[in-house]
């Protein structure tokens, strides 16, 4: 059964919503890395400025949610869209799985990132369905 989580996209100030969050929730941050620690060649494409900015940071706020957020940078930055700045994440239990939700919620919307493997280990794609909502379909090859 796959795990459904929220998924925040801030527009710079991403580690400082994440610590706020900390301090109301409490728990710990998880994965925290920034746009700067990307392979060499993808970093090239990012304007200076954004190399500290958040790419990924996961808050556990219970026994299986997990809220998790990154900053807009580069590219992903002309898309940002105050309060359209969050996407449903979906964590899949097969690379198959992974591949039929991905078919299905972006039939009749955009596959903004196909599925595909990525250098953090993850089976990875993002979309918009059909109404709007932005979608981060996931497997985590590492667990296989």
């Amino acid at each position: 059964m796959p795990s459904v989580n929220i998924y925040l996209t801030f527009n710079g100030n991403c580690e400082e919503a994440f610590n706020y969050y900390k301090s109301v929730l409490g728990g710990e941050l998880q994965m925290l890395s920034r746009f700067k620690e990307m392979p060499p060649d993808d970093c090239k494409k990012l304007p200076e400025e954004d190399l500290e900015k958040i790419m990924h940071v996961s808050l556990p706020v219970g026994k299986e949610t997990v809220l998790m957020g990154s900053d807009a940078g580069g590219e992903w930055a002309k898309g940002y869209k105050h309060g359209n700045n969050f996407s449903v994440s979906v964590s899949a239990d097969s690379m198959q799985d992974a591949d039929l939700y991905f078919e299905k919620l972006s039939a009749e919307g955009v596959a903004l990132m196909p599925m595909d493997k990525t250098f953090w280990g993850s089976y990875f794609g993002m979309l918009t369905d059909k109404y709007g909502i932005n979608w981060m379909i996931s497997f985590d090859q590492n667990s296989e």
